[in-house]
C-alpha cells in the first residue's frame, strides 16, 4: 500500500506467476501529490504468496475471486467506488468479471495484457495461432505442475519471462529474481488452481475447452470507461484478442505498446504510468 487513507483509491491486481510487488513503482508514483495523491493498494490474489490459499480447485472459480475483490473494495472504499481498477493477466480476468457484474464499484477500469472473456473464447475456439500460444495452460493443469515448476530453482517459471531467443530479459535482475523466488517458495498450488478451475483453455483431443463455452452477451458488456494497454509482442496472448472489443465496451481506449511482451509492467513501467495518468485525467 502507498498513499494516505481516505484519498481516492487505485487498486492494482497482479497475475500469474507474479506477486503484488510488480506494482511497487506505480504505487509510489501515483501516491505522490503531483500524480494525484491516490491511495494505492496492491493485494496478493487468493492462492499467491501470503494470501489465503485454499486447496480445493473449486475455490478458484470466478465467483469466489470476484467476492474477494468486493470485500476488499468495501474495506478500502466504504460507501464509495474505486477511482480505478488496474489489472494484469489473471488479475485482469477477475477484473473483467467484476466490471461486468458490479460496475458501480469502480469509476474506471484499466486492463494490461489480459483478454476479454468474449474475445478469449472466440480466439481459443477458432484461431490456431492463439490455440498454440495457449498450450501452456494444459501443462499448468497437470496434477504434478507445482513439482515440475519448482524443479531446478524454478527453471521453468523463470523461463516464462525469457525472450523468444531464450535469453533472460534485462529487467530480471538478481533482486527481482529474489523477489520471485521468495514468492514461489511459499507455494504454487493456488496459482496453478486458477488454470485448473477455468474452462477457458485451448481445445485438444478429449477436451473441447473453449469450444464448449457459450457466453451470453449480458456477461460480456462493460459500461465503465476502460483502458486496454497491450504489449504487442506477447507470445501467449496475441493481438487478435483486441478485435471486437468496442462491441462489448462502448467507452473504450486501446493503447498498443510496440516492442513489449506480456511483461510490459516490468519492461516499460514509465510508459504504463504515463498511459494510466492520461486515462485517469481523461474526460471519458
Amino acid at each position: 500500500m502507498s498513499g494516505i487513507p481516505g484519498r481516492p483509491v487505485l487498486l492494482f491486481l497482479h497475475g500469474f506467476p507474479e506477486g503484488a510487488f510488480i506494482w511497487d513503482e506505480l504505487l509510489l508514483h501515483f501516491a505522490r501529490p503531483e500524480h494525484g495523491g491516490y491511495r494505492c493498494v496492491a493485494p496478493y490474489l487468493r492462492g499467491f504468496g501470503p494470501s489465503s490459499s485454499p486447496q480445493a480447485v473449486d475455490a478458484y472459480r470466478a465467483k469466489h475471486l470476484v467476492q474477494d475483490l468486493v470485500a476488499l473494495i468495501a474495506h478500502e472504499c466504504p460507501g464509495s467506488a474505486l477511482e480505478c481498477l488496474v489489472a494484469h493477466d489473471w488479475g485482469g480476468a477477475v477484473a473483467w468479471n467484476l466490471a461486468n457484474q458490479q460496475p458501480q464499484l469502480m469509476k474506471r477500469l484499466a486492463i494490461i495484457n489480459s483478454p476479454h472473456p468474449g474475445a478469449f473464447v472466440r480466439e481459443l475456439s477458432h484461431n490456431a495461432a492463439q490455440q498454440a500460444g495457449s498450450q501452456y495452460m494444459h501443462f499448468l493443469c497437470r496434477p504434478d505442475a507445482e513439482a515440475l515448476l519448482a524443479e531446478d530453482d524454478f527453471r521453468r517459471l523463470f523461463a516464462f519471462f525469457n525472450a523468444p531467443d531464450g535469453s533472460a530479459p534485462a529487467w530480471l535482475t538478481d533482486e527481482v529474481r529474489a523477489q520471485y523466488r521468495a514468492l514461489w517458495q511459499q507455494g504454487l498450488h493456488g496459482a496453478c488452481n486458477y488454470y485448473r478451475a477455468s474452462p477457458i483453455r485451448p481445445p485438444r483431443e478429449g477436451d473441447p475447452g473453449a469450444q464448449a463455452i457459450t457466453l451470453p452477451e449480458s456477461m460480456l458488456t462493460v459500461d465503465v470507461p476502460t483502458l486496454v494497454l497491450w504489449g504487442m509482442d506477447d507470445p501467449a496472448l496475441l493481438p487478435g484478442l483486441l478485435d471486437g472489443l468496442p462491441g462489448w465496451i462502448p467507452r473504450l481506449q486501446v493503447q498498443q505498446v510496440e516492442q513489449a511482451s506480456h511483461w510490459v509492467v516490468h519492461e516499460h513501467p514509465e510508459r504504463v504510468a504515463v498511459e494510466l495518468q492520461r486515462f485517469l485525467l481523461s474526460k471519458q
